[in-house]
């Protein structure tokens, strides 16, 4: 029998089914269209996501001096062209990439830049001692990171040849902050590097280059990983040759722990491998043990550790007045839980509230700064862009045609979800504080730069799942 099908509906090409092989082979031809609806939706929602932008900072404005600065909506106007730029970049090199990540990222940076720029006000800051100023500039150095990856990160697969070296460089910054001379504490944790010119915090970059290995590794390794043990209390556990890479990783996690005094990266690390593994090898046993280990290994560090047994006294008893007055107590807790609360349901409305009586509300705590002025209604739309960006993560991962672009996707996607989750929890008291910066709208240079490479790899790997012909046959 021989039929005449499309091999899929963006592909042009047509296969003769009843054809011998080699004149199959030599018909087959593949022209990929170009989705101009994917780029058209994405500048569509490019435009709004910047105009969101520029009413945040006119509102800022509006309300916290009573007049328009034309000079920073200049700044927000030049970076809102830069992500046009990437868009155009996009409709170059990755016109098939998903087409929701880019403005959501905008949005979330522009809100950031809206509220640093609002503390400023509150505090006085103007020129390079701004931190909203110094936002923007490390947003367009960001961006234009981002789009360098894009053009040379063409396949991803590319980077599973690079899977030991970005091992051996995610170790390197990890432990580039220990170097005497140039290592640099700040706030209890070491985790900054000072050259002079600048400091940037290399764990963040770390951390991706972390993502690529562990891809790499398990792809090669889940066969022998997901091997079956023995069996206890109705759950297959691993063999014991096999927990060798699970306890290098909390090792390197407790080391984090204890050396750099950082809880926050200390989990992200550990959580990353753990869900890379459950992801590839599909055994909860995995999850169980991994949680188990950093559970005891947390534990034991608050009752031996005064750093760790801190976080643990303030987030326990926050409002007893021992750990309110303490050095590094639950006082900027507390202050972010009021703020939270004088935000209500709609907020006091940008520019009204009172922020900057937070510590570090640019950083550490903008969520409750963002939770005064735009209120728990606000807070949700935040956390909805958060859960459709890291939603759209997961699905690239889902329609990944190879393994390898499948863990890396769900890894960078999870990188993501996991600041957002130990951020917001611990402003709001559900877990210990940690330290960790809330993706895109932190103050910090070093964190912008790494979310916004984790984007331009999540634009190139969608691009690539878009981009597969698949053929399709019927009988």
């Amino acid at each position: 029998m021989s039929s005449t099908r499309p091999a899929d509906p963006r592909v042009g090409a047509t296969v003769d089914l009843g054809a011998p092989r080699a004149t199959m082979t030599e018909s087959i031809t593949i022209r990929l269209r170009t989705p101009a609806k994917l780029r058209n939706l994405e500048l569509l929602l490019l435009l709004f996501a910047i105009g969101v932008t520029g009413a945040a900072v006119a509102l800022v404005q509006l309300g916290a001096i009573g007049e328009l600065d034309g000079t920073i909506i200049g700044y927000g106007a030049g970076l809102g062209m830069l992500a046009l730029g990437m868009h155009v970049v996009l409709r170059v090199t990755a016109p098939d990439a998903d087409p929701f990540i880019l403005p959501i990222a905008v949005t979330l940076n522009g809100l950031g830049v809206a509220m640093i720029y609002r503390l400023d006000i509150a505090e006085g800051l103007t020129g390079w001692e701004s931190y909203g100023i110094r936002q923007m500039a490390w947003t367009a150095i960001a961006m234009a990171i981002a789009i360098a990856t894009l053009l040379i990160v063409r396949n991803h697969r590319i980077l599973a040849r690079y899977r030991y070296l970005a091992m051996l460089a995610g170790i390197g910054l990890l432990l580039l902050p220990m170097l005497p001379g140039i290592g640099q504490t700040i706030n209890g944790a070491r985790l900054w590097v000072d050259l002079g010119i600048f400091s940037f915090q290399p764990g963040e970059i770390g951390k991706i280059a972390l993502a690529v290995f562990f891809a790499g590794y398990l792809v090669t390794a889940r066969e022998s990983l997901s091997m079956v043990g023995r069996t206890v209390l109705g759950m297959r556990l691993p063999r014991g040759r096999d927990l060798g890479p699970i306890l290098i990783v909390w090792v390197a996690a407790m080391a984090v722990l204890v050396f750099q005094r950082d809880l926050g990266t200390s989990l992200l690390y550990f959580g990353l491998f753990l869900v890379m593994l459950y992801v590839a090898t599909a055994r909860l046993s995995w999850v169980v043990l991994g949680l188990s280990l950093f559970i005891g290994g947390a534990l034991i560090a608050s009752q031996t550790l005064s750093y760790v047994g801190g976080r643990f006294a303030g987030w326990l008893g926050a409002f007893e007045q021992e750990n309110y007055e303490a050095i590094g107590g639950s006082f900027q807790l507390v202050q972010g839980m009021f703020g939270l609360a004088n935000g209500g349901l709609i907020g006091t409305g940008l520019g009204q509230g009172s922020p900057d009586i937070v510590p570090l509300a640019e950083s550490d705590f903008i969520i409750a700064s963002l939770g005064e002025e735009l209120g728990l209604v606000g807070l949700f739309a935040i956390l909805g862009l958060y859960v459709l960006l890291v939603a759209r993560g997961f699905r690239i991962g889902f329609n990944g045609t190879d393994d390898f672009g499948r863990l890396l996707a769900v890894g960078l996607a999870f990188i993501v979800a996991l600041q957002v989750f130990v951020v917001i929890g611990g402003v709001t008291r559900v877990i210990p504080l940690t330290g960790l910066t809330t993706p895109f709208l932190a103050a910090g240079g070093s964190s912008l730069v790494a979310n916004w490479i984790i984007v331009a790899l999540l634009l190139r790997l969608s691009d690539t799942v878009r981009n597969q012909p698949h053929l399709v046959v019927e009988d």
